[in-house]
Formats: structure tokens, C-alpha cells, sequence
């Protein structure tokens, strides 16, 4: 998601959208009120893929409107407390209709998983 244009920022050459009814403004960023809004604008900026990363009450809101169509996860042998819980609603999704898709082994015992879900 290229964009922004450089200035020595970690992220500033990435199309930044935070979804929040609260904030008005951030600099870097642009402010979506809701997830459909903020997919509205990165496809308005060209772009086909986005990024999701927050809480599980961001990742909620994007599963309950049926806005994702993978999911990552990255599994650490780490105990890390509670860590975040993603529940995806049962009614909608079965283990039918989410399937693995990739997993890849990384550095350090750590191994990422790819599941596609059915939209």
C-alpha cells in the first residue's frame, strides 16, 4: 500500500486508514468511521489487499460485515498470558468453510498459518 511518500517514517510510504468513530485526526493516517468505509478508501487509492491489524474488537467488526477473506496467524512458542481471542461468529463460519491454505515455518520455532475464509 504505497502512498504517503517517505519523510523517514517507519510507515510512511503505506496507506494508513484507522477505523474509529471517536478519532478526527492522526497525523499519517486517514480516519474511517467504519471498516467498509476504510476498504472503500484504500480500493478509491487503487489498492486490492489490506492489512488488518488491531484488537479483537477491530478484527470483529471486519468478520461480522464478511469483509475478510484470510486469516494469518503467526504461533510463537511463547506463553504470553490470556493472548488476544478471535472468535469468528459460529453461526456464519463452519470449520467447512474456513480451510488452510499455507503454513510456513520461520526463525525461532515460529510458524505461520493461512486460512481462507468462505464469503
Amino acid at each position: 500500500m504505497a502512498g504517503n511518500g517517505g519523510g523517514g517514517r517507519p510507515f510512511a510510504d503505506l496507506d494508513i486508514v484507522v477505523v474509529s468513530a471517536s478519532a478526527k485526526e492522526l497525523p499519517g493516517a486517514t480516519i474511517a468511521d467504519t471498516p467498509q468505509e476504510a476498504l472503500d478508501y484504500l480500493r478509491g487509492k487503487g489498492h486490492s489487499t489490506a492489512l488488518l491489524s488491531g484488537g479483537g474488537a477491530l478484527h470483529q467488526a471486519f468478520l461480522r460485515q464478511g469483509l475478510v477473506d484470510e486469516l494469518i496467524f503467526n504461533i510463537a512458542p511463547v506463553l504470553e498470558g490470556k493472548g488476544m481471542n478471535i472468535l469468528l461468529d459460529y453461526e456464519k463460519y463452519t470449520y467447512q468453510d474456513v480451510t488452510l491454505i499455507e503454513s510456513k515455518p520461520f526463525e525461532g520455532g515460529v510458524v505461520q498459518l493461512k486460512y481462507a475464509l468462505a464469503r
